[in-house]
């Protein structure tokens, strides 16, 4: 087995930014990204950043640009998280990169053993995620994603979306929460 996790195509870009709606227009009228499906001060049902349970306040939203999906986070507040770890208040930019893994515990061990540091670890929605600080090899964060199948289900739906969506559609979608 390889020790590397680039068996696992990135899915994701995620982007840090200053204003949801604003950086959903910019990427649609620019890139043709969405619709965008928004969670609004997104809580967890576990979570750690650097061995505490300080949860910032952050609101997400997640859409499609071709085959990879583009997410927003926006922090509401000045709590130390892996956001602030990179961006100061009023500054925002590319965060991380994200890997979709079956085994997430197997991956999970592997990237310690590899030597880096899980900064953020939670569990929301029935899927568990961890980011771990590859800052060192490409530059930003990189997110291992456990895939649930309902989960994948939402995506599946949300990417669907995206290729029969047209620029002056609505540029926001409503998906049910997914808890399994």
């Amino acid at each position: 087995m390889s020790d590397r996790i680039n068996r696992y195509p990135f899915f994701q870009e995620a982007y840090f930014v200053n204003d949801l709606d604003a950086s959903i227009r910019k990427w649609s009228d620019l890139f043709g990204a969405g619709p965008f499906r928004k969670a609004m001060h997104h809580q967890t049902d576990r979570f750690h950043y650097r061995g505490t349970d300080q949860e910032a306040d952050v609101s997400y939203a997640f859409g499609y640009l071709g085959d990879i999906m583009i997410q927003f986070i926006q922090q509401h507040d000045d709590t130390p998280s892996i956001y602030r770890d990179m961006y100061a208040k009023g500054q925002e930019g590319f965060h991380h990169v994200a890997v979709l893994v079956h085994d997430f515990e197997a991956e999970y061990q592997r990237m310690l053993s590899k030597g880096f540091v899980d900064t953020c670890r939670l569990y929301a929605d029935g899927v568990d995620a961890a980011y771990f600080d590859t800052r060192s090899v490409n530059g930003c964060f990189t997110e291992l994603h456990g895939d649930p199948q309902p989960i994948l289900g939402r995506w599946a739906a949300l990417k669907r979306a995206h290729e029969l969506w047209r620029p002056g559609d609505n540029m926001y979608i409503d998906l049910p929460r997914i808890v399994s």
